[in-house]
């Protein structure tokens, strides 16, 4: 192999490596209005597109509601153990959760909210 054509794969190896760094996407759940019972986050997330290293953003009222990232056993029941409740407790309002490929579950653990629709699931590619 000449030193071009080393060249050529050794950039063509850092391109690959810099655009998976530089398609990540940050998706702010709800939009503008949030995490809130305002928002069909089933509507919300049909035709996106997620990728695994996406993060997720959830903004929502301090001490109204929560976000817990979950199994599918705890989105599909809205329940989740003690520890995982208290986990989020003194939530500030905004949580990030980078997306891992497969399916992502995210519920809001204020009793009630996730039985309500407070709850997401997302399929990262």
């Amino acid at each position: 192999m000449g030193r071009y054509s080393v060249a050529i794969v050794v950039l063509g190896l850092l391109a690959l490596a810099f655009s998976t760094t530089v398609l990540a996407e940050t998706h702010v759940v709800g939009d503008s209005n949030g995490w809130d019972f305002s928002v069909s986050f089933d509507s919300w997330a049909d035709g996106k597109v997620f990728a695994a290293g996406d993060t997720l953003v959830f903004n929502f009222k301090p001490g109204a509601h929560n976000v817990l990232a979950v199994d599918a056993a705890a989105y599909r029941s809205c329940k989740v153990s003690g520890a995982a409740a208290d986990s989020v407790a003194a939530a500030t309002g905004t949580a990030s959760f980078l997306l891992k490929k497969g399916v992502n579950y995210f519920i809001c653990g204020v009793p009630g909210h996730c039985a309500a629709g407070m709850k997401l699931r997302v399929v990262a590619n």
